[in-house]
């Protein structure tokens, strides 16, 4: 059946990292959302989104869909649940919709927050659900669990030669997996090393963790789980309970602790995240829907970066800071805990950071990685510079 992940209310609340992409391309775990509905359906799918974001992410429509909130994960029980709704019908729990199936003269005019035309029914058991940007992080254990099982399920790993020190058996190599001379706990969790990914010498690795296809962990690095490193990123120093959701780098020393960082990112040397307030207390976030700092009720909370941003050497941020997209952080002390998109500077205060050199940025970054900075790209980041303006003001 035609698989649409949509996207809900919790969009908004998940900018900046929500800004360049659908709900359902935000990576938790191993694998992106869509990644794991894709291979619970067996399908490729398409994606119901903001109008700006459809020109790179299509809606593809056929004569029966299957709408899927692209901010759930997906299991076993919800999935046979779904199966079993019929044209016409929902499935809700909480006053959330989960998933619908249409035909296509209704789907075009589908939303998630009115579904009042939609025979629903309630669905009883439990599922996680990504709401707020913190979520990742603190869901990623399990999502990195939930992963390595489905996906090494019957699978053999590649060996690794006998420089390595290995503790626990939840370990698995995908092909042009290298490690040299590191230690690896996985009985904290599994760890799993994605094709053509290196782990170099001298490093710590403690599971939970997930390294993508075809990224490093440099020499010495200390990484603590639950910790993604998404596809062609590096990373080096202390981390703890991170996601790069891919193509970003800390490839230096300096601590990064409960932090997710979005794509084409840069960390310079020396970068450092407070993760925990000298008071212990709950740490507040900069939220995008009520324009305020919220209160996360956590007690770690450290750095969200959206697409695009980078920092220079020795920057330090507080606990609980947001950056938005395309913003360029330098400088000494500590800079804003909130940081809007296409913003230049730091402590001593902010300016614009042009937009055409922004693009410029941008386009030199994919194209270092053999990818094209599309003319799609450009439209898209084009439009968050202008719906970004009134927090730069």
């Amino acid at each position: 059946m035609n698989l649409v992940l949509f996207d809900d209310q919790s969009r908004a609340n998940l900018l900046p990292l929500t800004y360049t992409r659908p709900l359902a391309d935000l990576r938790v775990g191993i694998t992106t959302l869509r990644e794991k509905w894709e291979d619970y359906n067996d399908s490729i799918s398409s994606t119901k989104t903001e109008e700006y974001l459809s020109i790179k992410f299509p809606l593809h429509l056929e004569e029966i869909n299957l709408f899927i909130n692209g901010a759930i994960f997906p299991d076993e029980d919800l999935y046979k649940a779904i199966q079993n709704i019929n044209v016409g019908e929902g499935l809700i729990k909480d006053g959330v919709l989960i998933a619908a199936k249409l035909k296509k003269e209704n789907a075009n005019d589908f939303t998630s927050t009115d579904f009042t035309h939609l025979k629903t029914s309630v669905y009883e058991a439990e599922f996680l659900k990504i709401n707020h940007p913190w979520d990742l992080f603190t869901l990623n254990g399990k999502a990195i669990e939930l992963d390595f099982q489905r996906i090494t399920n019957g699978r053999t790993s590649v060996g690794l030669d006998e420089t390595n020190q290995i503790k626990g058996e939840q370990l698995f190599v995908e092909k042009g997996g290298n490690v040299a001379n590191s230690i690896i706990n996985t009985e904290t969790g599994p760890v799993y090393i994605g094709k053509n990914a290196e782990i170099m010498e001298g490093s710590l690795i403690r599971g939970p963790f997930a390294i993508c296809e075809g990224s490093q962990v440099k020499m010495g690095a200390k990484i603590y789980g639950p910790t993604t490193v998404g596809p062609y990123s590096k990373i080096g120093g202390e981390v703890n309970n991170c996601i790069l959701i891919g193509y970003s780098n800390k490839g230096h020393d300096g601590f990064l602790g409960n932090s997710v960082i979005g794509e084409w990112c840069n960390l310079g040397a020396d970068t450092n995240n407070s993760n925990l307030k000298n008071n212990y207390g709950q740490v507040k976030l900069w939220n995008y829907t009520s324009e305020e700092m919220v209160d996360t009720k956590l007690q770690f909370c450290g750095l969200i970066m959206g697409d695009h941003s980078k920092c220079g050497i020795n920057t330090m941020f507080n606990t609980g800071t947001v950056i938005g997209v395309s913003a360029n952080v330098f400088g000494a002390g500590f800079p804003n805990k909130f940081i809007p998109s296409f913003s230049w500077g730091g402590a001593d205060g902010l300016v614009v950071f042009d937009q055409e050199k922004a693009l410029e940025l941008a386009q030199r970054m994919m194209e270092r990685r053999g990818l094209e900075f599309s003319n799609t790209d450009k439209q898209i980041l084009c439009h968050i510079f202008d719906i970004s303006k009134k927090y730069r003001s």
